[in-house]
């Protein structure tokens, strides 16, 4: 048997294993060591599955995982998320659309805490779809926006997804999220433009509050702004020591973990039931990223041991005769379309041992891909009939917001996402020029 064959019949089960309902880790690590022993017998086999363990607790970035998963749990758990979204409705609420628009400005913070889609999505449901359907906001407008701006988990620093894209290609993690923040904020500022617009055409859609929402001391707007502000001054704590040089990302990690806690504490809201919750959730996420590494390891490190890689950079370039924009491009709509039932990582896991090498190969930064992954599954996530987030959303909302709704509502903030795919794709110093910036500092 061919190796083109051998490595079309690992894939193919891999495929098929994830569509018994097995999980993902599961699925792709048993594919890798049965056909590592099957090739290369007992002492082959069980050597591949060692090195990959041992190459994942050797990557010193990994501590930053759980720091930052733990420090996003903290100011959830604590409710200091919840300062923030008040901070934005008495500040925002005398501009049409413009608990809307504080509701996208609390996405992008909450990413900048948690680095999770999920955590974006949970937060938004519970405290700002309420208010912005009890103040008369169209919705499916704000269904639209609670999806849209929780997508930005995965791309906005400290982003989860990108310290696993780290690892199976081989990239520095600081600069990916760095890679992160410029096209975050654009797509971010177009979600912002895109409710503005809307909001000036049909005021309908996003009502000024009335006076008395709106007839709030001063005194108290104060106290708002300064509990609201919190989150940005432990960013800040956290990522200015990095982006000068005066601490490795490990360190800061663990600077704004403990900046977190000790916000927390000093508001008086860091109980026992806090920290258990946030320790285990921080657990048992930091688990699966890690079980997913491996597994991840173990299948690209057979993929790599039987050529396969090179095998499908020559179908494409010599047989087929595609120009590398034209691969690249595929390779995109492949991630929408594996979107529609997986999710992030799996993706990733599944794909990374071919697709990240033959980026390579093709003469692209892997840096600037790494970039484009992540804005291409945001875009599956929502896209119809099975994206992800669709149906995180029907688990979080009303009975009055129907799946049809749901699936009406994330139409024109795709569109605008592909928009901001297209330019980071043309226009790669979008993602490259800060880390270019700051590690040539």
């Amino acid at each position: 048997m061919s190796y083109e064959m051998i490595a079309t019949l690992m894939f193919s089960s891999m495929m098929l294993m994830l569509l018994t309902g097995q999980r993902v880790f599961g699925a792709i690590g048993f594919i890798a060591v049965v056909s590592a022993l099957l090739l290369w017998g007992d002492k082959g086999g069980y050597d591949i599955g060692f090195a990959a363990a041992m190459k994942l607790m050797k990557w010193y970035p990994l501590l930053t995982l759980p720091m930052f998963i733990f420090m996003g749990y903290v100011l959830s758990e604590s409710r200091i998320a919840d300062d923030l979204y008040k901070m934005f409705h008495v500040w925002m609420g005398g501009v049409r659309g413009g608990l809307a628009i504080g509701t996208i400005g609390l996405m992008v913070l909450i990413s900048a805490m948690n680095g999770l889609s999920v955590a974006g999505m949970a937060i938004g449901s519970t405290i700002a779809l309420p208010e912005l359907l009890k103040r008369g906001y169209d919705k499916r407008m704000v269904t639209g926006v609670i999806q849209a701006g929780s997508s930005l988990g995965i791309l906005v620093p400290p982003s989860v997804v990108l310290v696993l894209y780290a690892m199976i290609a081989r990239q520095p993690v600081g600069q990916l999220w760095l890679a992160g923040v410029v096209p975050g904020l654009m797509m971010a500022s177009m979600f912002i433009a895109y409710i503005v617009i809307r909001c000036w055409m049909n005021p309908t859609l996003g009502p000024v509050l009335s006076p008395e929402d709106r007839d709030i001391p001063r005194a108290e707007k104060l106290r708002l702004l300064r509990a609201g502000i919190l989150p940005l001054v432990i960013f800040a704590v956290m990522m200015v020591p990095f982006v000068n040089g005066w601490t490795s990302l490990v360190e800061s990690s663990a600077i704004g973990a403990g900046a977190a806690f000790l916000a927390a504490v000093l508001k008086g809201r860091m109980t026992r039931e806090v920290f258990e919750n946030s320790v285990r959730n921080t657990l048992g996420i930091t688990c699966m990223f890690m079980w997913i590494i491996l597994a991840a390891l173990a299948f690209g490190a057979v993929f790599d041991g039987l050529g396969a890689v090179k095998a499908i950079e020559s179908l494409f370039t010599e047989k087929m005769n595609l120009s590398p924009w034209m691969i690249l491009i595929m390779m995109q709509l492949s991630f929408i379309i594996m979107g529609t039932f997986l999710d992030d990582t799996a993706m990733l896991v599944i794909v990374a041992p071919l697709y990240v090498p033959l980026v390579g190969a093709l003469g692209f930064d892997l840096i600037w891909y790494g970039i484009l992954y992540t804005i291409t599954t945001q875009i599956a996530y929502m896209t119809p009939p099975f994206g992800y987030n669709l149906f995180l959303m029907r688990a979080m909302a009303p009975p009055e917001i129907t799946l049809r709704d749901i699936y009406a509502s994330i139409t024109p903030f795709v569109l605008v996402m592909v928009l901001a795919l297209i330019l980071v794709m043309v226009f790669p110093q979008i993602a490259t020029w800060l880390p270019d910036y700051i590690y040539d500092k």
